[in-house]
Order: structure tokens, then C-alpha cells, then sequence
């Protein structure tokens, strides 16, 4: 299994604070029958900017260590990019990275809304070949008040990825319910850990998964973590049609 949002990788951002956090985090993983991770550190969030160059050594390094602790876990490089209208071209000059340099880059909105400019960024990527994977929507207030915002960005060909804990009920119920609504209408490609570590936001893969065969049945999970072989391997992802998911608005979320 793959894990296509991961803060593992040591003292680079609110992840894993050093080495053996890392480890015990790449423990807990395996435990979650994760085999490979795409570490995904914040980049350019306000507070943390993490270069190309440093998180691959950073991957590097990791999986050395794994070895060395007989871990079966590879670690390869990503990161989680906070929206900015200069991604395009950033892209071009090898400034950021994708996931595993595959055509699939993970943005980040900010958590409170959704830029206006980001519908023509994203169709700017496109152009160039990328697919943008809108991480952790449900988290997202103005998606949350109103879901039409994530289906328009879908329907124009973006692609999502959801958070495993908020599937697993750890960020309460009513974010895991408005999860499932986003599921059940086709808006979501990816289930990912986005751990940070091993105590309050751990991997709750397992958790997810069983959250998503008892309420739509063992085809779609096996959907979702197919859909991250197929962006490791740099082909197209499977994608059902989007639906519009109903307004209301929530009360009480972050």
C-alpha cells in the first residue's frame, strides 16, 4: 500500500521532529500495511519552505536508516504545496516538486478558503501536463459551507485526496460524515495518512478503509489505493463521474 501525504521525513516542518520520530513513524506505517510513502513536507505555507534538493537528501537519508533498521518501508520524495499563483512557473524551473515527480502535484488551500484564482492556476497546470490533488478538502471551511466549490474543481479535472483520519472519525463526527458525503459523490481520488506522528495525527489507514467497504462496499477502497500505484507509476488515475454534493452548512469544525 502507498501513502501519497506523509510528514515523516525529520526537522523539516510540524512532522516528525527528528530521526527517531521518523522511525517510529515508519514503524506504525508498516503496522498500517503501508509498504511505500511519498513524503509530502509543507512548502512555502508561511512558515516552513522546504527546497527540492533538501528533501530528496532528507528521503535519502530515511531510507538508509530504514534499511539499517531492517524497516520495510521506502520513503520517496514530495512535497505539500501551499497554493501561491507562482506554481506554474516555479514548476519550470525545478523549484518544486511533485509527487515523486510524476505529473501529480499536492496543493494545499489555505484552511479557511479557496483562492479565486485557483480554478485558472489549475487549468494552467493542466495544460502543462500536471494533475493538481487538491489534499485534505474536507478540511477546507468554504468547501465545507460549500461543496460546489470542490466539484467545480473536479469536474474541470483536478483530482482529491482525502484524510484517513477524517474517514476514521478523529477529527469528529461531523467531519466524518461531510468525508463521506464527498465520497459517495465522486469527488474524492486518494485516501492518504497526512501523519505528522504517532501520537495526535497518526495513519488511521485500516481505520479508513473499513470506515469506506462498510459504507460503499470493498470496490471502492480498492479503487482508491489502486489510484496510488497508478500515480506512482505515472498513469491515469480511475475517476467516476463528480456529483454535486448538497449545501449545508456545518457548525463547529476548526
Amino acid at each position: 500500500m502507498i501513502d501519497i501525504h506523509c510528514h515523516i521525513l525529520p526537522a523539516l516542518d510540524d512532522g516528525a521532529g527528528d530521526s527517531a520520530d521518523s522511525i517510529e513513524m515508519a514503524r506504525a506505517a508498516v503496522r498500517q500495511g503501508i509498504r511505500t510513502i511519498i513524503a509530502t513536507p509543507h512548502h512555502n505555507n508561511g512558515v516552513y519552505k522546504n527546497e527540492p534538493a533538501a528533501v530528496r537528501e532528507a528521503a535519502n537519508q530515511l531510507n538508509k536508516r530504514l534499511i539499517k533498521e531492517n524497516i520495510p518501508l521506502h520513503v520517496l520524495p514530495g512535497q505539500e504545496i501551499r497554493i501561491y499563483g507562482e506554481v506554474e512557473q516555479d514548476l519550470a524551473k525545478q523549484q518544486l516538486l511533485s509527487l515523486n515527480d510524476t505529473k501529480h502535484i499536492l496543493i494545499e488551500f489555505p484552511f479557511d478558503h479557496v483562492p479565486r484564482y485557483a480554478e485558472q492556476l489549475f487549468y494552467d497546470l493542466q495544460l502543462k501536463g500536471y494533475i493538481p490533488v487538491i489534499a485534505h478538502p474536507e478540511r477546507n471551511r468554504e468547501i465545507r459551507e460549500n461543496p460546489f466549490l470542490l466539484y467545480h474543481l473536479v469536474e474541470k479535472g483536478a483530482a482529491s485526496q482525502i484524510t484517513s483520519g477524517s474517514l476514521a472519525g478523529t477529527f469528529g463526527k461531523q467531519l466524518k460524515a461531510f468525508s463521506l458525503r464527498l465520497v459517495e459523490a465522486n469527488l474524492i481520488h486518494f485516501v492518504a495518512s497526512d501523519a505528522h506522528n504517532v501520537k495526535t495525527r497518526n495513519f488511521h489507514t485500516q481505520e479508513a478503509l473499513y470506515v469506506l467497504e462498510k459504507e460503499f462496499g470493498s470496490e471502492l477502497p480498492y479503487m482508491l489505493t489502486e489510484n496510488a500505484e497508478l500515480l506512482l507509476r505515472n498513469q491515469t488515475i480511475f475517476r467516476q463521474p463528480p456529483q454535486p454534493v448538497k449545501r449545508r452548512k456545518l457548525f463547529g469544525l476548526f
